[in-house]
């Protein structure tokens, strides 16, 4: 039997019976930030987003290179309009044009699922860019609608933690009094576009500001006694979720409880600077692999056990051009030459990956030093000859019945 078609044979049988392996219904977002010098070209960038199970990815602008390398993949993307675009988007055929060349030209080959608007926009403390804020996201919309693809495509814009007055307990979660009169009528847009309310949450921070009061243990998702809500009594083992937790009680004291909570950011930096508690290498791999597996176990929050996580894990590589402390440029789950920064200690099994061995995902082999390539196109060959090495192992049995019944078939 030919070796591409026994693989053919295989990936179809999985994808129907989902006997063999267990398909993980959770799904993994990365963030893909471009600020570096150094980074792979988007096409080259395709088989490491595959090679860790991701099915999202979310950008801060709309980069045309990426949407056309991501074409046919059913990726799905959010793509960014950034905060300097805002005044602009206040004129109604501005935003109608960046629409038709940002989304609409790409459509249906790339699978745009939602645009943000802006990033921790209210937390800048710059009232004419608040100000600017909530008509673009309109304007954005009523672009989506005139085009036909408010249905398909969603408008929001992320937030920092940091519009939180109170986080803790999780139960008194609550917004920053000074911003709930520009928070409201953004959470009225939500709920008339059924739009997701954004956040980006960061523990490491909450760790770094007070690393003696707090667990590194109940930060990193590792085993703790954790904390008990006096006013819920729901326990919590992790920051994360109490974070979370913490947003879905705000939007509940101003009336809003039903509102989607996705994770548009969330990560642990692998290096950092002598004053950066914790930034290390050990803690970034302990951070995001046991995110990665509570994703894919599909564990909700205390609070809304059975709500779906939507999380966004940042960043996909390490941004050399980053501004700020070294920990900004070391966020990455992969360095710029493709190789791991670190393993994530999630074997192929545990993700919905083209890599469905028991290989840990984030160790892939480094690209041949004979190679003319910087190495993506390596590890996507890698990884389908993993792949198809697996297959051939476990299911040949079945997979030859099924081709013998195939051929006297036809």
């Amino acid at each position: 039997m030919d070796y591409s078609r026994f693989c053919y044979f295989a990936s179809l049988i999985i994808s129907i019976s989902g006997l063999v392996f267990p398909v993980m219904v959770g799904s993994l977002g990365i963030n893909y930030g471009q600020i570096a010098n150094n980074l792979p070209t988007p096409d080259n960038v395709v088989p490491l987003v595959k090679s860790i199970g991701a099915t999202k990815v979310k950008l801060y602008d709309a980069d045309p290179r990426v949407l056309k390398a991501f074409a046919n993949t059913g990726v799905e993307f959010i793509v960014g309009l950034g905060n300097e675009y805002l005044s602009k988007m206040r004129d109604q055929g501005a935003a109608q044009a960046w629409v038709k060349t940002n989304v609409q030209a790409y459509l249906p080959a790339t699978k745009i699922t939602c645009i943000t608007i802006g990033n921790e926009v209210l937390t800048f403390n710059d009232t004419s860019l608040t100000d600017h804020l909530l008509p673009a996201m309109q304007n954005i919309h009523t672009a989506l609608v005139n085009l036909g693809l408010d249905k398909q495509v969603l408008v929001t814009t992320a937030h920092s933690l940091a519009i939180l007055q109170v986080s803790y307990p999780p139960s008194a979660g609550s917004f920053r009094k000074d911003l709930v009169g520009c928070i409201t009528p953004i959470l009225n847009f939500h709920c008339k576009t059924n739009s997701p309310f954004l956040i980006n949450a960061y523990p490491f921070f909450a760790y770094k500001s007070n690393p003696k009061q707090i667990s590194l243990d109940f930060v990193l998702f590792q085993p703790n006694q954790g904390i008990v809500d006096s006013k819920s009594n729901f326990h919590y083992d992790n920051m994360l979720f109490a974070q979370i937790d913490a947003v879905h009680s705000a939007l509940a004291s101003l009336g809003y409880s039903k509102l989607q909570v996705h994770i548009s950011e969330t990560g642990w930096p692998s290096k950092g600077d002598a004053d950066e508690v914790g930034a290390s290498l050990e803690n970034a791999k302990k951070y995001n692999g046991n995110l990665l597996k509570t994703i894919y176990q599909k564990k909700g929050t205390p609070m809304r056990p059975n709500t779906d996580l939507n999380i966004y894990v940042f960043a996909l590589f390490n941004e050399n051009m980053k501004p700020g402390p070294t920990s900004e440029r070391n966020y990455g789950l992969f360095k710029p030459d493709g190789t791991a920064a670190y393993s994530l200690g999630i074997s192929g099994t545990d993700a919905v990956s083209a890599n469905t061995t028991t290989t840990t995902i984030g160790a892939l082999a480094p690209p041949s030093p004979d190679s003319s390539s910087p190495g993506y196109l390596s590890i996507s060959a890698a990884v389908k000859e993993r792949y198809c090495c697996c297959i051939s192992q476990l299911l040949f049995p079945l997979l030859l019945v099924n081709y013998l019944a195939f051929r006297l078939a036809f």
